[in-house]
């Protein structure tokens, strides 16, 4: 298993609550007999597929709306672009993530991280492939948050853009009326989505059966749109138009987004639920409406500035703009609970400052809320809305960090599957061209794209990354400042047994990331006070690159060469989905008898934690100046370590001295 140190600059990491129970990566997420997988699909239905679930609002209509018209509402035309739209989601979203990424699980969890963290283990004896893999997955993230902060401006714009079709005479309202819904959504998220959760499955299969049953009968006024399906119309389309074909693949790539979340969220469902849903409601759905769709503009070619609505009667847009607006307020829900668990991730690798996190639901660890998180979001999203102000307008920002993120799976995929399943090399080709090669034409038709939008999203993936490896390589220069100061444990300790210092009654931790060198709130405790408690815990925390650590493989004691002097060194093993509470942790330990404490001993345990100032000098000492500045600033608005390992703030206590990096 390989294994990554999580702490702070100044501290170590904490571990995670070992009161969750850990779950066995099986094929219903491990969820078992306490839920049906008709129970799992219906919940899913309202957390993964919001996203992907409501892009016939604006996907058909952005391909039609590309240069002033590029692509025409004639038979060649429309045939070509709903077989590319078909195959496309048969490709990408049913056979790359649903038949095969969603068997490539990091012990039942998904996503970019989980799915670098994958690779990692199996190159763990490749020298540099770790570094390799961790920045792969720093791209993949980056490029969700860009893709978080457009979704859900476009996704409610969308929805509520429906106003000018059904009530004309509000259409100068549409975005202060999105401006409110946004701000209603984010201030909600405080409560977390437990207590609304329920409602999400019903609403998004309502939504599912109303977009399937308004394409049947335009389909049925013109049946001849099924050829639609067949791939012979994408060829031939590509061969007769190559510069416009090239150019549509830039909004085409609209029916896919959101597929992401599919193998993300799996850890939350597991696959055979979200593998139902997907191919029993959400996959015949979506056909049926871009089928629709379709039929509706080659019947009357002006509809193709809004298709989704027209699909309706006039008596029935106003309850639909309704339900639209519900399905989108859903997928913008799913966008930011993904933000919420990338970032915990993130910081439990070490890639991001510890963050206050807030546990939503006593019975869900996934349900989680971020503040800090949250408020950017809001500003981000806001901003863009405002800015942009049409979901048209925004549809040119959309789908250049949507592709790049698809690219960077379809990479980590291709290299797992070898040692995972011992692929042949002919299927990593076929796979290679199959998906990598689809996937390379989006991201190139969405290039195009940058200079009228697309540069947002990747302007925030270049700040998350920017955050990411400043964070990281400062993390690294102040480990080693604190290596010097900190000087051997094994000679401190042999100094504390052969000078005979005063003891104290009591039981003292000291949160350290390593047994080699001494704890500076320990060292400054000895140094200032001349005593040392009677029991003395170093505490060290390894986040392993796997979703969850069972408790048989949690702790492992070391007694420092004295076994009866009461200094103990423990190393928690955590994973990086799971919780952080080091009181409750170092209970368990005791429960388990791993530790030789009472453990209501160990609840009135005091704590002391190393930190000190950060202190930026001159010089490059391995980061430039204004990196440092970063770093530093990000250090200083780290969440308070006292709250973040759950630690008793009456028995707590902050030691140490400045660090230079």
């Amino acid at each position: 298993m390989t294994e990554t140190r999580s702490e702070t600059p100044t501290e170590p990491s904490k571990p995670t609550d070992h009161t969750t129970p850990t779950t066995e990566a099986t094929d219903d997420g491990g969820h078992g007999p306490r839920k049906g997988v008709a129970v799992l699909a219906l919940a899913a239905l309202g957390v993964v597929f919001g996203d992907i679930g409501t892009s016939p609002l604006y996907a058909l209509r952005t391909v039609f709306t590309i240069d002033d018209g590029l692509v025409k509402a004639n038979q060649e035309d429309v045939y070509g672009v709903i077989s590319m739209m078909f195959w496309s989601i048969t490709i990408i979203v049913s056979i790359k993530y649903v038949l095969i990424l969603m068997r490539a699980d990091n012990d039942g969890e998904g996503g970019v991280m989980a799915l670098a963290a994958l690779a990692r283990r199996l190159y763990a004896k490749r020298r540099g492939g770790a570094v390799i893999f961790l920045v792969i997955g720093i791209v993949g993230v980056s490029l969700f948050y860009g893709d978080s902060v457009i979704t859900p401006a476009v996704s409610v714009l969308s929805a509520v853009e429906g106003l000018g079709t059904a009530a004309p005479s509000v259409g100068h309202l549409i975005v202060p009326i999105a401006a409110v819904i946004l701000v209603v959504l984010f201030a909600v998220q405080r409560f977390g989505t437990g207590k609304v959760g329920n409602l999400f499955g019903p609403v998004m299969l309502l939504w599912f059966v109303v977009i399937a049953a308004a394409g049947v009968p335009h389909i049925l006024q013109h049946p001849g749109v099924l050829q639609g399906l067949s791939p012979t119309w994408a060829i031939s389309f590509t061969f007769a138009h190559p510069y416009i074909t090239f150019v549509a693949m830039g909004a085409v790539v609209l029916v896919i987004t959101g597929a992401e979340a599919l193998y993300a969220d799996m850890g939350h469902f597991g696959r055979s639920p979200i593998l139902r849903a997907w191919f029993f409601v959400v996959f015949p759905a979506l056909v049926l409406n871009y089928l629709g769709q379709a039929s509706l503009v080659l019947r009357d070619p002006s509809a193709a500035k809004d298709p989704f609505f027209l699909l309706f009667p006039d008596a029935l847009r106003l309850p639909v703009v309704v339900l639209a607006t519900l399905a989108t307020v859903i997928a913008s829900q799913a966008v930011i609970s993904g933000a919420f668990s990338l970032t915990r991730q993130a910081v439990q690798l070490g890639l991001l400052p510890p963050l206050t996190i807030r546990q939503t639901s006593r019975r869900e660890s996934g349900q989680i809320y971020l503040p800090a998180v949250n408020l950017l979001l809001f500003i981000g999203v806001l901003a863009i809305m405002l800015a942009f102000r049409s979901s048209a307008n925004l549809a040119t920002a959309y789908g250049v960090s949507v592709t790049g993120a698809l690219v960077v799976d379809t990479l980590l995929l291709l290299l797992v599957v070898r040692p995972l399943w011992k692929w042949t090399t002919w299927k990593l080709v076929v796979a290679a061209v199959a998906f990598g090669g689809l996937e390379l034409t989006f991201l190139a038709g969405n290039l195009s794209k940058i200079i009228h939008g697309g540069w947002v999203p990747l302007l925030i993936a270049l700040a998350v990354i920017t955050v990411m490896t400043t964070w990281r390589r400062g993390r690294a220069l102040v480990q080693e400042e604190r290596k010097e100061r900190e000087g051997s444990l094994a000679d401190f300790i042999d100094r504390i047994n052969h000078e005979h210092i005063p003891r104290v009654p009591g039981v003292a931790v000291f949160p350290h990331p390593n047994k080699e060198t001494t704890p500076l709130a320990l060292r400054a405790n000895v140094e200032h006070n001349h005593v040392v408690h009677r029991t003395v815990l170093i505490v060290s925390v390894l986040t392993a690159n796997v979703p969850h650590v069972p408790h048989a493989k949690a702790f492992f004691r070391d007694d420092l060469g004295y076994e009866d002097d009461g200094i103990d060194h423990i190393t928690v093993k955590f994973g990086f989905s799971d919780d952080q509470d080091l009181p409750k942790a170092l209970h368990a330990a005791c429960l388990a008898e791993v530790l030789d404490i009472d453990p209501e001993e160990v609840l009135r345990a005091s704590y002391f934690i190393s930190r000190g100032a950060l202190r930026p000098v001159p010089g490059n000492r391995g980061m430039v100046a204004w990196r440092k500045k970063l770093f530093v600033g990000l250090a200083h608005n780290a969440a308070d370590p006292a709250a973040r390992f759950g630690l008793p703030a009456q028995r707590t206590v902050t030691m140490g001295s400045d660090v230079e990096i």
